[in-house]
């Protein structure tokens, strides 16, 4: 694992827990979607109570600072367009590399779909728990 200028590293999904595949997933945020580009969260087994953290990030914000290299954003939008998702971990929390520079509910649901195919489970058995939140995006 190499740990990049922007604090982000790859992550494998063969190296996330099996239960991703098998259960019912809920992914929780801690705060609201439109709070900006990075949104932490968790998923949890419905049935176990197991949780694993889960963040969102928006790689494409650049402003104050980019947010991801340009080696990540290019791997993210490839398998984007792949209809695949690129797995980060970011100080110890899986981060789903997401290209944008904010989220809306459907963009949180086509990334989580996309990890549910990631480690082999069906995006059927996935939930998403969302928080509204503020708006919190600065003008220039």
């Amino acid at each position: 694992m190499t740990l990049t200028r922007d604090g982000l590293s790859d992550f494998d999904a063969f190296d996330l827990p099996d239960w991703l595949g098998i259960a019912e997933v809920t992914w929780t945020p801690e705060s609201g979607v439109r709070s900006g580009h990075h949104v932490a969260g968790h998923l949890g087994d419905d049935a176990s109570g197991e949780q694993l953290p889960c963040d969102l990030l928006a790689i494409d914000e650049a402003y104050p600072a980019p947010v991801a290299s340009d080696d990540v954003r290019k791997r993210a939008h490839q398998a984007w367009r792949h209809d695949q998702i690129l797995l980060q971990e970011h100080g110890e929390r899986l981060t789903l590399a997401v290209p944008g520079t904010s989220f809306t509910a459907d963009l949180v649901l086509d990334a989580l779909s996309r990890l549910a195919k990631a480690v082999g489970g069906s995006p059927e058995r996935y939930t998403a728990r969302l928080r509204i939140g503020a708006e919190t995006r600065r003008t220039p």
